[in-house]
């Protein structure tokens, strides 16, 4: 199975911050979710990261990638 888009597991996160919300989770499956939602943050936050720094990076006219806050000096 595929790993899933950024967008499905933001989807996903938001169902389960939905659901713990609403407060009538038992406690064990509460915990349960919690950890996937964690995970899931992860994933996010990771995708994020490697987003902003490829997004950050620009290719000079010698073709070498530099940092965009470097050339901006």
């Amino acid at each position: 199975m595929a790993e899933p888009t950024f967008e499905e597991s933001l989807q996903e996160l938001e169902k389960i911050v939905t659901r713990l919300e609403q407060g009538d989770v038992p406690l064990e499956e509460a915990l349960q979710a919690f950890q996937q939602g964690m995970q899931l943050s992860k994933q996010c936050k990771d995708t994020l990261s490697k987003a902003e720094e490829t997004l950050t990076k620009m290719m000079t006219d010698d073709n070498e990638e530099v940092s965009f806050e470097e050339e901006t000096k």
